[in-house]
């Protein structure tokens, strides 16, 4: 792996993190009081007078970006975004941010004939209202060495998170999405194929008791066209500890099942998350894969997290191991 590289981004987005300024980004000095207010004030929307349990609170929480975009939604500050699987794990919250991936993902040896692929890509997710949120998971670019893939665009994605149920004073949260993903990438990175997918999904998040929180996602991508892709089922697990007030520790496992087959040159070999290659003789195929990982989180508005991941069972397709970096931009 490019360690030197890897190294390199994370000493920049400390550096970044840590001298940026007041911004667009800034967080609110109400944290503790976001955290506990009462039910009835975090579930009210702006024009229902706010200010009547928190007078500090109206100002940013009725400025909207671009007239439009509102900040995320209080009350779930301590939760941190999972990492793993990061094209489809998706946060129950509501959130505006944007959030910068980097993967280093190395293929095995008697796969394509071993080498690796660097990802990076930029996630985008908009409040539109109290409860509704635009979602874009999945863009960017992709390095391959040519025994596995060409350089080249992924595709792209996009679509709806609504918020079913939220108690704030339980810590508890769940969410309901829809994306699609359009092929419009580029076929030398193994991206472009047939007519896209839809990934539907469903994610939830609880305090389970001392600083420890829980999220989790029940997901299915389909392909619209069987031949060109396959069909796939996951569930995504993140469980963290709150150390300090800006560290956490986590652990993800997540696991893959594949219900149907495509047409495609590649017999039995799947591409998880990153790729959908329409492989022949999949079905029924099943990969776990377990991470552990470290996030520094030095206000409601930044995170940087780190993360190592590889298979815990016998099958891995193309997923010797993996290392993410994501760096978040919250308002």
């Amino acid at each position: 792996m490019h360690y030197r590289f890897v190294i390199s981004l994370v000493s920049l987005l400390a550096a970044v993190s840590t001298s940026q300024g007041p911004s667009a980004f800034a967080q609110t000095d109400e944290r503790a009081e976001a955290t506990t207010s009462s039910v009835s004030y975090l579930a009210a929307s702006c024009e229902d007078d706010c200010c009547d349990e928190c007078d500090s609170c109206c100002d940013v929480c009725c400025e909207k970006l671009l007239g439009f975009i509102r900040p995320s939604a209080p009350g779930f500050e301590d939760f941190i975004s999972p990492m793993t699987n990061p094209l489809y794990f998706e946060d129950p919250r509501n959130l505006t941010e944007l959030r910068l991936i980097f993967a280093e993902h190395d293929v095995p040896a008697g796969v394509l004939n071993g080498g690796n692929v660097q990802y990076l890509a930029l996630h985008i997710r908009a409040a539109l209202t109290e409860r509704l949120s635009f979602i874009a998971t999945k863009d960017g670019f992709l390095w391959g060495q040519p025994n596995v893939a060409q350089d080249g665009w992924s595709d792209v994605n996009g679509g709806l998170k609504y918020t079913l149920y939220s108690d704030v004073c339980r810590q508890e949260i769940v969410s309901a999405g829809l994306t699609y993903e359009m092929p419009v990438g580029s076929t030398r990175a193994l991206q472009g194929n047939g007519d896209g997918d839809i990934h539907a999904f469903l994610s939830a998040g609880k305090l389970l008791g001392c600083n420890v929180h829980w999220i989790t996602s029940l997901g299915y991508r389909m392909a619209l066209d069987d031949d060109e892709g396959t069909d796939m089922a996951y569930w995504s697990n993140h469980w963290d500890y709150q150390l300090t007030d800006c560290w956490y520790p986590f652990a993800e496992v997540n696991w893959y099942n594949w219900t149907s087959s495509g047409t495609g040159a590649l017999i039995g070999i799947e591409g998880g998350d990153i790729y959908n290659l329409g492989s022949q003789g999949v079905t029924g195929n099943d990969i776990v894969t377990g991470a552990l990982g470290i996030k520094y989180k030095p206000s409601d508005c930044r995170e940087i997290g780190i993360v190592y991941e590889e298979p815990l069972t016998d099958r891995r397709d193309i997923l010797e191991s993996r290392l993410t970096i994501d760096y978040i931009l919250r308002y």
